[in-house]
């Protein structure tokens, strides 16, 4: 980066140290001539040492003096949006990382989706990416995963018993609904290993060992997609505003996969008033996942194959009070209850709209779906290589439109790029 101040000083220091020497070397003639101050070649030799010695020895303000002056100018001139964005983009993290929860097979599309962000964000920040597995990772899926990043990576295996039946589940029970799907032809309906997952996501990835230093995730899947340089911080952007819980694509449930979902959700609200953000004030996100005052769910979500969110959210008790009375009703595995509406009721009952924020201004695809900014123009064409007409936020079966009428806000509030 170019620091005027510091290009200043470096050429006044060249030009002292030439001065110095042409200085000095016409010392060093008339001290030989004069027959003053030295009487041989090795007296003035030292004589013109000393010299030397004591004007290079004259206070020069330098680029380290000068620099905090000159940047704490500069950070006195800057609007709080200005002066917030500054400190997204000067690089010092904060304690977060990537999570993946990926399979030895998956390698290929991990690495794709490592590259995207590489690219487009983690190059400039170096955030360590931590990788789970119901099974030990091999030494080649290590390896290429390494080559992808500069930064840190960890690898751990999910323990069994987040990974398998507990003690109340019928299995008999559980494979016939699995069947019954399945006959229905619901997406993963017959799926074993599907409700494995979104059980393990719902509630238990985030206890993991490899988490317990951080204070954010950012969930990555194999195989997605992010189409626009990130510049900012995310990471550091959740710090900075308090965030508990970030996404970037809203959508509806099938309500087939989660038919009592609500009812069991209803009597956990019962019996825990306090860990419900009261509904009746302004900020509050209740309406995000009901039409009707609570009597039903609307089946509106965010996302989970992407989000960012904090991890004391996920590990305190009020979450993981809901997570533990959800497991017993055994949802996860006799319906196909998945860990994105499970976030999301829990960050529409226990956040409020100050906590979450809908990163708009980051494109990203998974499958079919794909969220991409459609304004403002230095975003969409400078920033983004998706078409904005693909964008699923604003067609059927979106949630978004919800989001910003609960919350009172426009796409606009949720852009913290900036145009180069």
């Amino acid at each position: 980066m170019f620091h005027p101040a510091r290009q200043c000083m470096s050429r006044w220091t060249f030009r002292l140290l030439f001065m110095t020497i042409i200085g000095s070397g016409i010392l060093w003639l008339w001290l030989s001539r004069s027959g003053t101050g030295c009487g041989s070649s090795k007296e003035c030799y030292e004589v013109l040492i000393n010299t030397a010695r004591r004007v290079s020895s004259t206070t020069i303000p330098t680029s380290k003096q000068e620099e905090p002056v000159v940047l704490e100018e500069y950070k006195s001139m800057l609007s709080p949006v200005e002066a917030e964005y500054a400190r997204l983009t000067d690089h010092a993290r904060v304690k977060g990382a990537f999570v993946a929860l990926a399979r030895n097979s998956e390698v290929y599309a991990m690495r794709s989706s490592m590259r995207y962000l590489e690219d487009r964000f983690n190059r400039k920040y170096n955030y360590p990416w931590i990788f789970l597995n119901e099974e030990p990772f091999t030494d080649e899926f290590k390896n290429l995963t390494r080559q992808m990043t500069n930064a840190e990576t960890f690898y751990g295996q999910v323990p069994t018993e987040h990974w398998s039946y507990p003690d109340w589940i019928n299995q008999t029970y559980a494979q016939e609904c699995r069947q019954k799907m399945a006959d229905q032809g619901i997406v993963y309906g017959g799926s074993e290993s599907y409700r494995h997952m979104c059980r393990f996501q719902s509630g238990f990835f985030v206890l993991h060992p490899l988490l317990d230093d951080l204070d954010y995730y950012w969930r990555v899947e194999p195989g997605v997609k992010f189409s626009c340089d990130i510049d900012y911080d995310p990471f550091r952007l959740m710090k900075e505003r308090d965030l508990k819980y970030g996404f970037t694509i809203a959508l509806q449930e099938y309500f087939a996969t989660v038919p009592t979902l609500w009812d069991r959700t209803s009597e956990f609200i019962n019996e825990h008033p306090e860990f419900i953000y009261p509904r009746t004030r302004p900020d509050s996100l209740f309406s995000m996942v009901t039409d009707d005052d609570g009597a039903s769910y609307n089946l509106c979500h965010f996302w989970s194959n992407f989000e960012i969110g904090a991890v004391s959210f996920l590990r305190s008790e009020a979450y993981q009070s809901y997570f533990r009375h959800l497991d017993q009703a055994g949802g996860f595995f006799y319906e196909r209850w998945g860990d994105a509406p499970v976030h999301s009721i829990a960050v529409a009952l226990m956040l409020n709209a100050n906590e979450v924020h809908w990163f708009y201004d980051i494109g990203y695809k998974h499958d079919f779906f794909e969220h991409c900014p459609t304004e403002p123009e230095w975003l969409v064409h400078g920033k983004c290589y998706c078409e904005p007409n693909t964008s699923f936020d604003f067609t059927a079966g979106s949630c978004a439109s919800k989001y910003l009428e609960i919350t009172n806000t426009t796409t606009g509030h949720y852009i913290v790029a900036r145009d180069n």
